[in-house]
C-alpha cells in the first residue's frame, strides 16, 4: 500500500517538472492543433461553436498532453 502511494508520488513529481511540463505543452499545441483541424475543422469554419464541441475540442489538445506526459514520465524513471 506505502509502495502504490510512492509510486503515485513520485509519478506527479515528475509529471510536474518543468522540463516535462515544457514538452507535453509543445506536443499538445502542435499535435493538438493538427487533431482539431482534422476533427473539427469543418464545423469551426463553419462557426459551429457549441459546448460540447469546445469540451472535445479540449479533450482533443489534452489527450497528447497526457501522452507525452506518461512517456516523459516513463523515460525519466527508467533512467534510474
Amino acid at each position: 500500500m506505502v509502495g502504490a502511494i510512492w509510486r503515485q508520488l513520485l509519478f506527479f513529481t515528475i509529471a510536474s517538472r518543468r522540463d516535462v511540463v515544457t514538452r507535453a505543452l509543445k506536443t499538445a499545441v502542435i499535435v493538438g492543433v493538427l487533431l482539431v483541424m482534422i476533427n473539427h475543422g469543418d464545423a469551426i469554419l463553419a462557426g459551429e461553436w457549441t459546448f460540447e464541441r469546445i469540451l472535445k475540442i479540449g479533450l482533443t489538445v489534452l489527450v497528447p498532453y497526457c501522452v507525452s506526459t506518461y512517456s516523459s514520465v516513463g523515460a525519466i524513471q527508467n533512467e534510474k
